[in-house]
């Protein structure tokens, strides 16, 4: 694969908002007197990208990043996802492209491995893939049939580690012999690969399966994937809260 493919000015972009049913207020709680999403800046920081921004969706969040020496740019508090606050984001920050790819890293994800937010770029050193994103093997029973955990199709032949993702879904798939992959939602875009998903319809198999991604592959973008050996702990309930705060204190 040429390496001239390879994004030469990426930008890492955390969407942000207070939204959350489950667990109010979710990106300034507190993890050891830093809020979640100075953890998740702090991580990204470390990946070793030159540019790192939180799009943020409220001012309180946007006050929190500033406060620790962050970047923070406000978008539309009503954007319907991560993908549509980022791209604006982007227009903001970068009116003039320099940028030409976007990391979209979730902004729940405090403990994650900086490795793994590098890793996610890789899959875009195939000129002909659009959008990159990650997996990890399941390797947990309950998994399998639970449908919180999507599950990626991958076309990878014993001993890659980057392929292309054919399929994601909540049901386990594809059937036979071999790895499930459990898709970790962080993707790396091209920039004009972002533009142009952002003005794209929710599509059939997105509706039915509620997975955003399915859009792009349903209009003939193509998505690869490169699999790591770290599932990254999210935070989505009062429980994980707590279970990130006691790996974080090791």
């Amino acid at each position: 694969m040429p390496q001239s493919a390879l994004p030469q000015n990426p930008i890492v972009l955390i969407p942000s908002r207070l939204a959350s049913t489950r667990l109010p207020d979710k990106p300034l709680a507190d993890i050891h007197g830093k809020p979640m999403i100075v953890h998740c800046l702090d991580r990204a920081r470390e990946a070793g990208f030159g540019r790192v921004a939180v799009a943020c969706g409220d001012q309180a969040i946007a006050d929190a990043v500033r406060a620790a020496g962050g970047e923070a740019v406000m978008t539309d508090p009503a954007h319907p996802s991560g993908s549509d606050r980022i791209f604006e984001a982007l227009t903001r920050l970068d009116p003039k492209g320099e940028h030409d790819a976007v990391i979209n890293l979730q902004g729940d994800l405090p403990a994650i491995d900086p490795k793994v937010v590098r890793a996610a770029l890789a899959p875009l050193a195939d000129a002909s893939i659009a959008i990159a994103t990650l997996a990890t093997p399941i390797v947990e029973r309950h998994e399998i049939d639970d449908p919180n955990v999507v599950k990626a199709v991958l076309s990878l032949e014993p001993g890659q580690s980057i392929g292309p993702a054919l399929y994601f879904s909540r049901r386990p798939v594809p059937s036979g012999e071999g790895p499930l992959w459990h898709h970790i939602g962080i993707y790396a875009y091209r920039r004009e690969a972002l533009a142009r998903f952002v003005t794209l319809k929710p599509s059939p198999l997105e509706r039915r399966e509620k997975l955003e991604q399915l859009r792009a592959l349903e209009n003939g973008m193509r998505i690869a994937a490169a699999v790591v050996d770290t599932l990254p702990l999210g935070v989505d309930t009062p429980a994980d809260l707590d279970r990130i705060r006691q790996v974080m204190a090791k």
